[in-house]
């Protein structure tokens, strides 16, 4: 019988409840021969998963391989044994491109500096201003990403960066990689989903427009042939910012004058505290626009 993943989990957590309670054993020579038998069970069963994987090598090739990797429990059995497929830094690099989608709906981004020794070094910077989820929460969705992909580093450091920092990542970028099934909540307590913005003919030739899209405010704005979302109001004074002036790459509020920048997520160049409120955008191969908004209800 084939446990689903709640059951797999359960039984994890029984097992290490009596491993725990083998090396409280007051015993020694029980303690000693309960632990020798343990290592003897997990050699033996590293062997067989050896020989498993070998053979899956042989007749089935990467796409066997890969199933295996890909399952949660077999994928910690074979990192246990040192068989798992991936090394530490492909396992952290993808582990960082799957979780990159909902740290920049956040304002946020991260990025693998080094892995060496067993030591990963991440950077890791949240906007702050006009973010509602806390940057230590994005920063601990982070840790426990790459710590479930990589269970066997010897050490995770994460640099991070204030708000005064110089952006080190496009944030467009960041934006645009954000995959249709893998929808980021826009607010903690509310659900985002992908909306159709359209073709956005007025922008054919750069511009900006401010346009609703499913009841939201959405300021879009053209680069050459780069399309960016933002939140319409400018978070010094209110002001919506169409009403401003746009001279690549820098959008100029016309209340307070604060300039942005619209290619590194909307930093502002006057008053580092202060940033745009970036949106998830998609661009099809046909030129629609979706956007994440949040659920009307949410």
């Amino acid at each position: 019988m084939i446990l689903d993943e709640q059951e797999v989990r359960e039984q994890v957590a029984q097992v290490d409840g009596l491993l725990t309670a083998v090396e409280a054993l007051e015993d020694s020579s029980a303690r000693e021969t309960a632990a020798a038998a343990v290592q003897g069970i997990l050699s033996l069963y590293g062997e067989s998963l050896a020989r498993v994987m070998q053979t899956a090598s042989e007749l089935g090739g990467e796409p066997l391989l890969r199933a295996f990797a890909n399952d949660e429990l077999l994928s910690h059995l074979l990192l246990i044994h040192g068989l798992h497929p991936d090394d530490v830094e492909t396992r952290v690099r993808r582990a960082i491109e799957d979780v990159n989608p909902f740290l920049a709906a956040q304002g946020a981004s991260a990025d693998l500096l080094s892995v060496a020794g067993g030591v990963v070094r991440l950077r890791f910077q949240s906007r702050g201003a006009g973010c509602h989820s806390s940057g230590g929460a994005l920063k601990s969705a982070l840790e426990q990403a790459v710590q479930d992909a990589a269970p066997d580093l010897d050490g995770l450091e994460i640099v991070e960066l204030n708000e005064s920092s110089p952006r080190l990542i496009n944030i467009s970028e960041l934006l645009n990689s954000v995959p249709a099934g893998a929808v980021p909540k826009l607010h903690p307590d509310s659900e985002a989903f992908w909306a159709v913005a359209g073709s956005l003919p007025q922008l054919s030739g750069g511009g900006m427009l401010t346009k609703q899209v499913s009841g939201n405010p959405v300021l879009f704005l053209r680069l050459e042939t780069d399309v960016f979302a933002y939140q319409h109001e400018c978070p010094g004074c209110g002001e919506n910012l169409e009403r401003g002036a746009l001279k690549s790459p820098e959008i100029r509020c016309a209340g307070c004058g604060r300039r942005f920048d619209v290619r590194e997520g909307g930093t502002c160049l006057d008053s580092p505290d202060l940033a745009l409120n970036a949106i998830p955008l998609q661009v099809s191969e046909t030129g629609i626009v979706r956007v994440a908004v949040p659920n009307a209800g949410g």
